[in-house]
């Protein structure tokens, strides 16, 4: 179970709407006349700006069920999705958050009333994902921002200076530990793998995951993405191993 420790910052969704009307297109019927029209999703970033919603790892549009294929699925920013009708209808649009911070959704009114408008949406989102936390400094201040520059009194500035000495030293430590593990070799090796093999690597990760490793399992696509500089010494060595066995390396 994912925990966020009650964390959370608001970001404003824009979703921008354009149409034209096709005027080379004869009308469906009098008063209907085809058009081709888009919706993209951005953020507002602190000037009221377009900021792009990186936060998100695709989104999903859903159309009106008369259309072909209405589930749309777009994976980059500015998610636009471009389209050509006649009708006005509410569509629902489902924002998939990235590091797992989960799914958000709006229903957005598709009409024809001006040519372009914009809506906006107050979401909340968790902040105290790593990489989330980081995407989300993009588009405005985070909760702890302030208090990170706050000054600490003596006491606990000579605990911090400790606790600081401490993790650049685990720090030099694992670089150390790491440079007996090639990485790039490990990389090479799991790429070899076979499917059985594979799914036994994404079961190491799953169950030694750490807060600070990268990982994203995309069920959908059936893709498991992770940085392998992230993970830690042990799980490293968990997968040397294990690679060493199966592949050529």
């Amino acid at each position: 179970m994912n925990q966020d420790n009650g964390k959370s910052v608001v970001r404003t969704i824009r979703v921008t709407t354009t149409s034209e009307v096709l005027a080379d297109v004869p009308p469906v019927s009098e008063g209907f006349p085809m058009r081709k029209w888009s919706v993209k999703i951005t953020l507002v970033g602190p000037s009221g700006s377009d900021v792009p919603a990186n936060i998100f790892d695709k989104v999903t549009y859903k159309l009106h069920p008369t259309f072909q294929n209405p589930n749309r699925t777009l994976k980059k920013p500015p998610f636009k999705l471009e389209e050509q009708g006649w009708g006005e209808f509410d569509m629902t649009i489902i924002m998939h958050v990235l590091d797992k911070g989960g799914e958000k959704s709006i229903i957005h009114d598709l009409n024809f009333l001006e040519p372009k408008y914009v809506t906006e949406h107050k979401l909340s989102f968790p902040s105290s994902r790593p990489l989330l936390a980081k995407l989300l400094a993009e588009s405005g201040s985070l909760p702890d921002s302030a208090a990170a520059g706050s000054p600490l009194p003596a006491d606990e500035s000579k605990k911090e200076k400790r606790k600081h000495e401490g993790t650049e030293a685990s720090k030099k430590k694992s670089k150390h530990e790491k440079a007996s593990i090639d990485v790039e070799r490990l990389a090479e090796g799991l790429e070899k793998l076979g499917q059985d093999d594979i799914l036994q690597v994404v079961q190491m990760v799953t169950e030694n995951r750490t807060p600070d490793m990268y990982i994203k399992n995309d069920v959908e696509e059936g893709e498991f993405h992770l940085d392998l500089f992230t993970l830690p010494d042990n799980l490293l060595k968990m997968l040397w191993d294990f690679v060493k066995k199966r592949a050529d390396i």
